[in-house]
């Protein structure tokens, strides 16, 4: 039997990862931001119906099933809770169900928080990260709104569902008139507008739809947007930040209404996570976190078409 038991990534890419992660410490040590390290598993869930966790089975003197973390945020808030100080993660993170050009069921993430930052404070910082390792140049901005009627020539919030459910035809699902609005403009923005995105420079969304922002906090003077953000370079998604959401009541009530879209859709339930819930019970500082996909940042930096270009052993030969 003919086994691809070699690395995908070349050896200059293994080295640019080494380098990047070199670089990446040194701009958080020049600030102060502690380096942290959290759990992989998990007994909670984020219960995103958009997002699958890996599942796994504990047979200790305590057996439970566990999930392998999708992004570190809970632990790090914890870790934000009770030290109340500026910390970033570089860590493994594990989506189940997403592998492609740019997806890897199991990769890389960049994540960082900022106390008594606003998300203004923290885009700065992601474009500051972004022009030193990237050698790029400064971010433009657009918020979501602008950004759909200047691509598509449609208002994400006042058109109508059903003139957004005939726009996904040309995606292919059948039925579309299942389709609730968020998933319209999920698939719009992937397929259509995300690759056109920050040809030359990178490019800052702003203002997201609060239905799509379940940890940010929502803006105060327009309530059917969230204070969320994600950074685009090259036609991929790089970034995904939040000015972060504190009040335990209204985190519960969204994960309770995230546990009914999964009913609905008929995806088996998760346990939320009451470790994190907890922590907010005791106290969140007001700070703004993002996290980054160092595996696409590489992609970029290698000039790689494909994400097995930068990862030594993606999924076909893990």
């Amino acid at each position: 039997m003919n086994i691809s038991w070699q690395p995908t990534a070349p050896l200059q890419n293994i080295c640019l990862r080494a380098r990047l992660y070199q670089d990446l410490r040194q701009f958080f040590a020049t600030r102060q931001v502690l380096e942290v390290e959290t759990p992989i598993l998990s007994a909670g869930c984020l219960p995103d119906p958009m997002i699958r966790s890996f599942v796994t089975e504990y047979h200790g003197n305590l057996p439970r099933r566990l999930f392998l973390h999708t992004s570190p945020e809970f632990p790090m808030k914890r870790f934000l809770a009770t030290y109340h100080i500026p910390i970033y993660q570089i860590t493994k993170v594990f989506r189940d169900g997403e592998a492609g050009r740019k997806h890897n069921p199991e990769f890389t993430m960049l994540e960082w928080y900022r106390p008594d930052f606003t998300q203004n404070e923290l885009i700065e910082e992601v474009d500051d990260l972004l022009q030193t390792v990237l050698h790029c140049p400064p971010a433009q901005r657009i918020s979501y709104c602008d950004l759909f009627e200047q691509s598509i020539q449609l208002h994400p919030l006042q058109t109508p569902l059903a003139t957004l459910q005939h726009y996904a035809t040309k995606f292919k699902i059948d039925p579309v008139e299942q389709l609730d609005r968020d998933t319209c403009l999920q698939l719009i923005m992937s397929c259509d507008i995300e690759p056109q995105l920050g040809n030359t420079c990178p490019l800052v969304v702003t203002d997201f739809p609060a239905s799509q922002a379940a940890l940010a906090r929502k803006n105060p003077n327009h309530p059917q947007l969230a204070e969320r953000f994600e950074v685009y370079f090259q036609g991929l998604e790089l970034a995904n930040g939040f000015y972060e959401l504190t009040d335990p009541v209204e985190q519960r009530q969204r994960f309770v209404q995230d546990l009914e879209k999964r009913h609905t859709l008929g995806l088996p339930s998760v346990p939320l996570d009451e470790h994190f819930l907890a922590a907010l019970e005791a106290g969140l500082p007001d700070c703004a976190g993002v996290a980054v996909g160092l595996d696409r940042l590489l992609m970029i930096m290698a000039n790689a078409n494909h994400i097995q270009e930068v990862i030594a052993f993606p999924i076909e030969n893990a």
